[in-house]
């Protein structure tokens, strides 16, 4: 809960507008809503060993994380000693590095390299 709170008050203070691509491209069809559908059926989840070397690879560029100590089993607070206000960083370092957008309540148990994996790599909208 205050990680979200955390996030919403770092983005406010960012002013970061936030549109989702569909209002921005307009409506949107059925058909392609279904294509897309069919699409995620097929299998167009990213390869979960791709995601934790990108993962990780944003984790170690992070300014207050030491390189050496990145495991894929690291810990954002236990392992890697980062506060509530450097795990929303990093959330918003992956929403950048895959190109979508981690709901608040999804944001929030994400406390490691291996739930970051997990999560990115089950997600259909991550590119």
């Amino acid at each position: 809960m205050a990680m979200a709170a955390a996030r919403r008050a770092f983005l406010n203070h960012l002013r970061v507008p936030v549109a989702h691509p569909a209002a921005a491209a307009g409506s949107v069809s059925f058909a392609r809503l279904l294509s897309s559908t069919t699409e995620v059926e097929k299998g167009s989840f990213l390869d979960k060993g791709e995601v934790a070397d990108r993962v990780v690879s944003v984790i170690k560029n992070f300014q207050k994380i030491e390189p050496s100590k990145v495991t894929t089993n690291a810990h954002f607070q236990k392992d890697l000693g980062l506060d509530s206000l450097d795990t929303v960083e990093i959330v918003m370092a992956f929403e950048e590095e895959f190109s979508f957008e981690i709901p608040d309540n999804e944001a929030e148990k994400i406390d490691s390299i291996k739930t970051a994996v997990d999560f990115i790599a089950s997600h259909p909208q991550a590119k």
